[in-house]
């Protein structure tokens, strides 16, 4: 606990000196101080080192698959996690505490700044695709072609834990209408309010109209298949509470870690509420400043 006061004393003082200095606010302590922030990492801590977070816990990212470098860009901190060649983090289940986000109307939002290189790819939350049937939770992808979510920013959550019914994949999640520009540092994200899953690119919420859903069609019941928006994403299941470890950069598929992230992760925060409209707007036109 010392140490986590230490570091919010300190993140406060460069807060106010940066401030002062320079007229802009530091981004990390600015988002430090928003109600419902249960953790924010920054990756600012070198190659071999855990990511500890600041929030309701410091809950500690340990390196998998290998060392994972850090770059010296990024919008939060001014460093950035790099991931590539199947590396990825991961905090064990029995370790995620407030990160255990669930509930029938439970809030979300999960915000990360990204620099994607391209590829389908899991960006932070708790999702497990496979063991006992399938652990999913909540999780912020980027690019989920299979329906309807290709370079896009994509939320997804689960009640039970499974694919949907009669689908061999969970098909529940919203899709940003804008893409993503690889190479190009991003604010994305997703919120849910415990009916709608909405996705967010650089602030922005834009609505899809209802459209024909990719690989749904001839499924029992669904000659024709699916027809709805894919943002807003409507699902009123709630979260599961399902056992999911908390990872970053891949999650467990049948063959393995998969869904790997391609490129620099300069920060992911959870909340434990909805994050709003005018308020990302503000998040990403903070957050996103020229250093």
């Amino acid at each position: 606990m010392a140490g986590k006061n230490s570091r919010c004393a300190l993140i406060l003082f460069v807060f106010v000196w940066v401030t002062e200095a320079t007229g802009r606010q530091d981004p990390v302590a600015f988002l430090s101080a928003k109600e419902g922030l249960v953790a924010l990492w920054d990756f600012r801590e070198p190659s071999g080192m855990p990511r500890k977070a600041v929030g309701k816990g410091d809950f500690p990212l340990e390196e998998r698959n290998g060392r994972i470098p850090r770059v010296e860009e990024g919008p939060l901190s001014g460093y950035a996690a790099h991931l590539d060649n199947q590396s990825f983090f991961s905090l064990p289940h029995d370790r995620t505490g407030a990160l255990n986000v669930h509930g029938k109307m439970q809030g979300i939002t999960v915000m990360a700044w990204v620099k994607w290189y391209g590829k389908t790819g899991f960006v932070g939350g708790m999702w497990n695709e496979y063991t006992d049937g399938g652990k999913r939770q909540y999780g912020l992808f980027v690019d989920l072609p299979h329906y309807n979510g290709a370079n896009q920013v994509c939320g997804h959550v689960s009640a039970t834990g499974g694919p949907t019914p009669p689908f061999p994949y969970s098909c529940d999640y919203s899709a940003s209408k804008q893409q993503l520009t690889k190479g190009q540092w991003h604010v994305i994200a997703f919120t849910y309010d415990g009916t709608y899953i909405k996705s967010y690119l650089d602030g922005e919420f834009q609505e899809r109209p209802p459209e024909p859903i990719k690989n749904t069609k001839g499924f029992p019941g669904l000659p024709e298949g699916l027809v709805h928006s894919k943002n807003p994403y409507y699902f009123s299941d709630g979260i599961g509470n399902n056992g999911s470890d908390f990872t970053v950069g891949a999650v467990v598929l049948q063959r393995g870690m998969g869904n790997f992230f391609n490129g620099l992760i300069g920060g992911l925060a959870v909340f434990d509420r909805v994050v709003e409209a005018s308020e990302m707007q503000e998040i990403s036109r903070m957050t996103m400043q020229p250093h």
